[in-house]
């Protein structure tokens, strides 16, 4: 089977310097700043707050930024009047406290949990969210078992999913199945077993059932979110997802007033990779507060009540349906479903009296 995982998972590579990043600091580049490498002149600007070796580390994650644009050359030559920005990183936090928050455990054993994660709840904590994560939910239920396993800041994640994205997640307890989760989506089921699929309600009905879009993502302008760029730029990663069709909504109507539920498998694994290719080729996903703002508008045309619950919903209608991989140790394939969370379903069935 082929893997399609929304999110890349966390020791791999780390997509996650947005959530982790501090206030910035801006700094003007003076005349006898003209010449000098990046790195050298931020590296003394800084110092002894951070190394020049922690600043080129900044520099490659992209949280350094010249006239609004991320520089990830460190060497690179300044000249006089250039703005730089840093965003820097926050202070170590402490261990995460576990927390009596309830969880939606779909299977569990020895070696590993899987949880059906409700929209609204964070995977781990990060900036802004430092408690209330499933993180703090994980160590109050699993105890001591988690503790280590994959790092302090994140034990047992080997994937996760958006904070308004609902769905299916597995967490490892022991380091045994952290290591095989983590290269089984590492992988991305090219060698194993492994399968996820999400189903997305997108404006407008694509033009064909079932489509591949090709199309490298890297940072946008404002750095939390990402955009379709070229495949030479110097932070573009390749991503490839694959869409069907699975039902359309109002697709006799002439105006706007249509939409249609797609599921999405992913042959690469990009931070808001669905989000963005959908929005790419003119189906951003209904809700979407960061990729679809411009077709909120034209859901004023969607007649009562279904105008009314678009406008209500606040989130990206974007679900984690299907995951299916191989267990670390007995190597039976584990297959898990759940239904589209009850807010999601309700828009659904608004769009299907279209």
């Amino acid at each position: 089977m082929s893997a399609h995982n929304e999110e890349t998972p966390i020791l791999i590579e780390d997509e996650l310097a947005d959530e982790d990043s501090g206030e910035a600091v801006v700094l003007e580049a003076g005349t006898d700043a003209a010449g000098l490498r990046l790195d050298q002149w931020l590296a003394a600007r800084l110092g002894p707050e951070l190394s020049r070796s922690r600043v080129q580390a900044l520099i490659k994650q992209g949280a350094v930024s010249i006239a609004g644009k991320a520089v990830v050359e460190a060497k690179r030559k300044l000249a006089a009047g250039e703005r730089v920005e840093v965003v820097m990183p926050e202070p170590e936090p402490a261990a995460p406290q576990g927390e009596d928050i309830r969880l939606d455990i779909l299977y569990e054993d020895d070696e590993l949990i899987v949880i059906n994660k409700p929209a609204g709840l964070v995977v781990h904590p990060g900036a802004g969210n430092w408690t209330g994560t499933l993180v703090n939910a994980l160590i109050h239920h699993c105890g001591a078992s988690l503790s280590g396993i994959g790092g302090v800041r994140r034990p047992g994640i080997v994937h996760r999913l958006d904070k308004e994205t609902s769905g299916v997640m597995v967490v490892a307890k022991t380091d045994r199945a952290h290591k095989a989760l983590s290269e089984a989506f590492a992988d991305h089921g090219r060698t194993g077993n492994l399968e996820r699929a999400y189903l997305a309600l997108v404006w407008g009905i694509p033009q064909r059932p079932t489509g591949t879009i090709d199309a490298a993502l890297g940072r946008a302008a404002d750095r939390v979110r990402r955009a379709v760029v070229p495949e030479g730029r110097d932070d573009a990663r390749h991503a490839v997802t694959h869409f069907t069709v699975v039902e359309r909504f109002g697709e006799d109507q002439k105006t706007f007033a249509t939409a249609s539920l797609v599921e999405c498998r992913l042959e690469t694994g990009r931070t808001h990779q669905i989000r963005v290719h959908m929005a790419h080729i003119g189906h951003p996903v209904v809700g979407d507060p960061d990729y679809g703002m411009a077709f909120r508008t034209k859901a004023n045309r969607l007649p009562e009540p279904l105008k009314s619950k678009v406008g209500a919903f606040s989130r990206q209608a974007l679900h984690a349906w299907l995951l299916e991989f191989e267990h670390p140790t007995t190597h039976l394939t584990m297959r898990f479903e759940a239904p589209m969370p009850g807010d999601m379903e309700e828009l659904v069935g608004g769009f299907r009296k279209l």
